[in-house]
């Protein structure tokens, strides 16, 4: 499509799990403006976690509004509107009238737990995972769905009747940005749903079958980057394309430029997501990770290996909150640094049991290697490790599943809060072997949001200046000899055996 001279900026939207945010880039890549809203967290029993959808559209809209008041901008200066969110959180609404028929539960719920033990002990597992590329977990939105057909009274009823949309959170804004007008998501989101095939591109029957969902429930699947739709005539003041969608992590990687086979980025936030790119191969795990779809354009999927560590920057909110260690964030990295090393202490945090490569949800939190001698210090560089420890992990792990291909890591990519920690990704690099590489620009979700929306239409030209976009904040070389890396993790598997299969079951 052809573009104004006015229209020279691309607008993000970023709706994550606790806040909702907004932000305008230009032809540079440069952030112009940015707002963001935080939302109410719904805990109603212990394990389940919901979101109020009116709530979310509202903090949207408002960050929306404000991103572009504060930059002096309009609608009509805006080229498209890209959009990334919280992946797996799962709504239902009413098609004609908009109305959500409960919260939303969000990726972080676990009241499915159950029905995905029933599911993998009826054989299921297998099935799922040849299919989705998923472990059959309650993280993922198909058992959400089935949950709310079965609980919500005259659920199913309607959604037989084709009365009701299912929706991640990309669906629910479009809807909420058409007024109505699209039921929509992307290939990266529908991939996160355990009810999409990722190898024929489409909702399987087989699956909606197993978890008795009705295929009228499910929204249409478009490319990551391709322009879907416009705003509603009156919402911004004048129509703007959305031509950008993409989950969060896929996102991320965009925005990384990861755009070749064997790149990989890891984002460190309340936890981590790291991706590896497989190209068009779509490989079976060997070790738990997940196979997902990266994006997807001009109907070309691109594939990634992704592993996700449940805890991160939470353990440093605990040590602030928990212990009481710290009095904020910030102070973790002073105090773990009036130390050389942990002193032999290794701190597991278990707190909601392993993520990828382990899924085991009844390990627990776990510190090992305490003598007279530890002290705060010890225990906040173990901490810090902790992270570091779990992403190489996940990192050896996708090597070992893309070995046959010839895929060798030659650095990663951070972005997320946890990266701007300079100890912390020196001892990434150390404990992983391969430089690590923080970008200028770490707001890398909503540039990949902006990037797969501008690519659509014309405001970049292509790949290669997408990848120009992307310039090296800082490197961390590796500095670890070879047997004292392996020593470390030697150790830290170790602590991670003794922190697994705590809990009993209920």
């Amino acid at each position: 499509m052809s573009l104004t001279p006015t229209q020279r900026y691309i607008l993000a939207l970023d709706q994550g799990t606790t806040s909702s945010r907004a932000i305008v880039f230009d032809r540079g890549g440069t952030i112009v403006s940015k707002a963001q809203k935080e939302f109410t967290q719904h805990f109603p029993q212990p394990g389940w976690v919901e979101h109020d959808a009116g709530e979310i559209w509202a903090t949207q809209s408002g960050v929306m509004q404000e991103a572009l008041s504060s930059a002096g901008l309009r609608a009509s200066d805006l080229a498209a509107i890209g959009i990334t969110n919280q992946r797996e959180t799962t709504l239902l609404w009413d098609r004609r009238s908009g109305q959500p028929i409960h919260r939303a539960i969000v990726w972080q719920d676990r009241r499915t737990a159950g029905l995905c033990d029933e599911l993998r002990e009826a054989g299921h597992a297998e099935l799922f995972q040849q299919k989705t590329g998923l472990v059959l977990d309650a993280y993922f939105s198909g058992t959400k769905v089935r949950w709310l057909l079965d609980h919500v009274p005259g659920a199913r009823r309607r959604a037989e009747a084709g009365e009701l949309c299912f929706g991640t959170v990309d669906s629910w804004l479009i809807y909420k940005l058409t007024e109505g007008g699209l039921h929509l998501t992307d290939a990266s989101n529908a991939s996160r749903t355990l009810l999409y095939n990722i190898h024929t591109g489409d909702w399987d029957d087989d699956l909606l079958a197993l978890l008795d969902i009705p295929r009228s429930l499910m929204p249409e699947v478009r490319d990551s980057s391709g322009v879907c739709g416009q705003t509603a005539p009156g919402l911004l003041g004048a129509q703007v394309p959305i031509a950008g969608i993409a989950g969060d992590q896929q996102a991320a990687t965009f925005g990384q430029a990861c755009l070749e086979v064997g790149m990989a980025k890891n984002t460190y936030g309340t936890g981590c997501f790291m991706l590896l790119n497989t190209g068009a191969e779509a490989p079976a795990s060997r070790h738990r990770l997940l196979t997902t779809v990266g994006w997807q354009l001009g109907g070309h999927r691109t594939y990634a290996l992704e592993g996700g560590v449940f805890v991160a920057g939470a353990v440093v909110q605990w040590l602030r909150d928990g212990l009481g260690i710290i009095r904020s964030a910030a102070e973790v990295e002073d105090l773990a640094a009036r130390v050389p090393d942990s002193g032999g202490v290794y701190l597991v945090p278990a707190f909601v049991g392993l993520g990828a490569p382990y899924w085991d949800p009844y390990a627990r939190g776990t510190v090992v290697g305490l003598t007279r001698g530890t002290t705060a210090a010890h225990i906040a560089r173990a901490a810090l490790e902790s992270v570091a420890f779990q992403s190489a992990e996940l990192l050896d792990a996708m090597q070992q599943d893309t070995e046959h291909s010839g895929i060798q890591l030659r650095e990663l990519r951070v972005d997320g809060g946890g990266s701007i920690n300079d100890a912390m990704m020196q001892f990434q690099a150390d404990i992983l072997g391969v430089p690590v590489v923080r970008p200028r620009i770490t707001e890398t979700t909503a540039l990949g949001a902006a990037s797969l929306a501008g690519l659509a239409v014309g405001f970049w030209s292509g790949l290669d200046e997408l990848k120009s976009l992307w310039q090296v904040g800082r490197r961390f070389e590796p500095t670890l000899g070879g047997d004292e890396r392996h020593n470390r993790l030697h150790h830290w598997k170790r602590a991670v055996e003794r922190s697994r299969d705590w809990a009993e079951p209920e």
